[in-house]
């Protein structure tokens, strides 16, 4: 692909995510997600209808009429970006692939961050870190962040969360707000993935993307086919002909999704489910209108 070719995806993922994000999106977002605390600005005069508790007693002694302290939220925030280049993203039987629904929901969740004049920053991971842009604010930034989005190569293939977080850990010492956008294979058996995320979640404000595509929660009718392994490379063989194989094959995926909400409902984490094939932003809609109703 050539430099004018992935300066025109760029542009266009650019003008489509710019186009995602309404009032609504860009409103909900800033309203979910809270400053780091409040600042003094001013003292006025009372007016019916003041929390009492901000009264200022020694100017309302002063003034002889009742005066408040105004305070307004720092609200400038920091949003890193934690993607997952596993592999297993590569995958899509629909329109999209999941590395690019990722791609894109990123690039949403990053205007909506640049409209807010928060700064914005990426992690790109496999099992080890692969590429880290610190946290910037502008257009030029943001335009970096799709295109290393859409076009880096990763060197490794296999799932690994633990690594991400904890580098995350490491160059973010300030509360920041994450999303986390994986589908969430490939992690060993046994993996502490649940306790790292809740670990992330303490010191900082973590969402989770968990993406899917449709083919993986249910077998067409084609007969025989080979499927890859695309983080092992491992193959099998199937013969989606046969009912019960395609009936076992949605409830394993089916068992696979429960375990995986089950387990971030009892660490407390926030999430919504993307799947490549429906739009994503009434989930996120939702999240934000839960996480605003919380505040």
């Amino acid at each position: 692909m050539t430099p004018a070719d992935i300066i025109k995806k760029v542009r266009r993922l650019e003008i489509r995510a710019r186009h995602l994000v309404t009032d609504s999106v860009t409103g909900a977002y800033h309203s979910s997600f809270k400053g780091r605390g409040m600042d003094f600005e001013e003292v006025r005069e009372y007016a019916i209808g003041d929390d009492v508790r901000t009264i200022d007693w020694n100017v309302s002694a002063k003034m002889d009429r009742p005066f408040v302290k105004v305070f307004r939220e720092e609200r400038e925030l920091t949003l890193m970006l934690l993607i997952d280049l596993s592999a297993s993203g590569i995958f899509g039987s629909v329109e999209q692939s999941k590395r690019e629904r990722a791609a894109e929901i990123a690039s949403v969740l990053a205007f909506s961050a640049t409209l807010n004049n928060d700064k914005v920053g990426v992690l790109l991971y496999t099992d080890e870190v692969e590429h880290y842009i610190p946290p910037k604010k502008g257009r030029r930034h943001i335009l970096r962040v799709i295109r290393d989005l859409l076009f880096f190569e990763p060197t490794g293939r296999r799932t690994g969360h633990k690594a991400a977080l904890d580098y995350l850990n490491r160059v973010q010492r300030r509360k920041t707000v994450v999303f986390l956008i994986s589908d969430f294979l490939g992690e060993a058996p046994g993996s502490p993935l649940f306790a790292n995320l809740a670990l992330t979640n303490q010191r900082h404000d973590l969402v989770c993307i968990a993406l899917s595509d449709p083919r993986e929660s249910e077998l067409p009718e084609v007969g025989l086919i080979t499927l890859e392994d695309a983080e092992t490379g491992e193959m099998v063989e199937i013969d989606t002909g046969n009912k019960a194989t395609r009936l076992r094959y949605a409830a394993l995926a089916s068992e696979r999704r429960q375990t995986f909400n089950t387990n971030m409902r009892k660490k407390g984490l926030d999430w919504i489910q993307a799947t490549t094939h429906q739009p994503y932003l009434p989930a996120l809609r939702n999240l934000f209108a839960r996480r605003a109703s919380r505040h």
